[in-house]
């Protein structure tokens, strides 16, 4: 994003301007004149009525005259992520531009000073928000932060990686709240699966290397079955000890109807009755806990 300064014509200049310097390219000021003269700028900006050509021509050369201030403060997040610089500028000239909205001359402060944090918070909140590769919980987002600054302060001293109980330590917190801050800075990038499963093998490995592909796990069958068990177990403890009986003597032991029929002293007819009016009521049970 950048300002838009409409351009006009040489009659039109003088009422656009009045009271301020025309400036025919903002963008190439230099950044002494440009601190000096978003001075003169800002106290006209002061008096004029928002929306009026005049307000717009003022606010809008205050934004190309400062935007080296977004370049710079760009710079720093350069190797950061995957971030587009351009994106990262145009993010940073919103910054820019609340700073400027909200910029006050009486406070006596270099706009360069008021306006570089603005610049420097809109570039992070886009980092924050748009580069983790799965979602995690902003507390999650800002204590990797702090991890990785913890861990660089320790090692320098420990001459090695810190343990999580030296982390926690240092930063106050529980093991737990560390080690899931740990886990969760894996989101912040992704990795493709056609990487080599060994982090050891080198990028360029001949063709034929095991990749995470290769060595990743499917859904295992049976987990339905344990989750069916795990459903089922309340259920068999709600029927009477009869019931019980039939389920286990046709289920566990794996008798035929005729079987429990005569171990029951009842027709086969008889049990597959009750063998049906069991398992709709244990059914019905189960649909009615998902």
């Amino acid at each position: 994003m950048t300002a838009d300064i409409a351009r006009t014509t040489a009659a039109e200049r003088a009422g656009v301007s009045d009271g301020l310097p025309w400036i025919e390219d903002a963008g190439q000021v230099a950044p002494q004149d440009a601190r000096r003269l978003s001075k003169l700028f800002f106290d006209r900006l002061q008096t004029l009525d928002e929306g009026t050509h005049e307000y717009q021509y003022a606010r809008n050369t205050l934004i190309e005259m400062n935007l080296s201030l977004v370049r710079f403060a760009a710079g720093r997040f350069r190797n950061r992520g995957s971030g587009d610089m351009e994106d990262i500028v145009q993010v940073g000239t919103i910054g820019l531009i609340k700073a400027i909205d909200r910029f006050d001359l009486s406070r006596e402060v270099e706009f360069t000073s008021f306006a570089v944090p603005y610049i420097v918070g809109e570039i992070k909140r886009f980092f924050r928000d748009t580069t983790w590769s799965v979602h995690v919980p902003r507390r999650l987002q800002e204590l990797r932060v702090d991890l990785a600054k913890a861990k660089e302060r320790l090692a320098a001293g420990l001459d090695r990686d810190p343990t999580v109980r030296e982390l926690a330590e240092h930063l106050g917190l529980e093991e737990e709240e560390v080690t899931e801050g740990i886990v969760a800075a894996n989101g912040y990038t992704a990795g493709s699966l056609d990487m080599p499963a060994d982090s050891a093998e080198p990028a360029g490995r001949a063709i034929g290397a095991r990749t995470y592909a290769d060595v990743l796990g499917e859904p295992d069958p049976a987990m339905e079955s344990v989750e069916n068990l795990h459903t089922l177990a309340p259920l068999l403890g709600e029927l009477d000890a009869r019931e019980r009986r039939i389920i286990d003597m046709r289920f566990g032991l794996e008798m035929t109807q005729a079987q429990i029929g005569e171990e029951l002293g009842i027709s086969q007819m008889h049990v597959s009755r009750l063998l049906s009016r069991i398992l709709r009521t244990l059914r019905s049970g189960m649909f009615t806990q998902d």
